[in-house]
């Protein structure tokens, strides 16, 4: 594996322990509150960002999801907490899933980082590049948490 695709590995990590560091003393009350100004909860932005990793590369490589295809109806663009069942993972599984993925996709793909696929819609043919976009789309669901928690504790 080239050092390029070593530091990509190492961003993916390094931003998902941030994640985890601010979501660490949400309770599990805290994760179901919606904000006025918002359309979801903290739950479902975590459950998000796992989907949105995983949906991007099954776009790309057409393999099946490494979570169950339910993460779709709970947590896929354009859902919201309301289509959440009593099968929705609490708050407690998705950060274990979070804490996982990174590993689970490095091992995955780390030899196949610049394999050619057919493009997505967004042009992207590698699993290099959608990592770049996941990695970034991460960080706006980051930003969304942290302002949530920011309102829901008045701070």
């Amino acid at each position: 594996m080239n050092s390029r695709h070593e530091v990509l590995f190492e961003q993916l990590n390094t931003y998902r322990m941030e994640l985890l560091h601010l979501v660490q003393d949400v309770t599990a009350e805290e994760a179901e509150i919606i904000p006025a100004g918002f359309n979801n909860n903290i739950r479902w932005n975590l459950g998000h960002i796992i989907l949105d990793q995983y949906l991007w590369i099954r776009v790309l490589t057409k393999e099946e999801l490494a979570v169950s295809s339910a993460f779709n109806e709970w947590f896929g663009y354009g859902t919201s907490p309301a289509q959440f069942t009593e099968d929705t993972p609490s708050l407690p599984e998705l950060a274990a899933l979070l804490k996982a993925q990174p590993g689970f996709i490095r091992e995955t793909y780390k030899d196949r980082m610049e394999e050619e696929f057919a493009p997505t819609e967004m042009g992207m043919h590698t699993i290099e590049q959608v990592l770049i976009r996941t990695i970034f789309h991460e960080g706006l669901h980051l930003g969304a948490i942290i302002a949530i928690k920011r309102q829901i504790r008045n701070k």
